[in-house]
């Protein structure tokens, strides 16, 4: 049981690696260096959203793989 939780925390970080990968936006040079960028304050919509919202939801079911491991293998 204890190497299934390994599997799935495995697959889940791979996932959540990629998920937050294609969430990254092209910024200009000069916003890397501190300067403005309008787009910053740009609201979500469409595939972004959604995106958005798996981000967060893998991230926590994440956090209770984690947590259920550790109560697994300290019993």
């Amino acid at each position: 049981m204890v190497t299934l939780f390994y599997v799935v925390q495995i697959i889940m970080a791979i996932t959540l690696i990629t998920v937050i990968l294609l969430q990254v936006k092209s910024a200009s040079l000069g916003s890397a260096f501190g300067g403005t960028d309008a787009s910053i304050y740009t609201s979500r919509r469409g595939f972004d959203r959604i995106l958005f919202q798996f981000t967060i939801a893998l991230s926590v079911v994440f956090l209770f793989t984690s947590i259920s491991i550790l109560l697994v293998t300290r019993a």
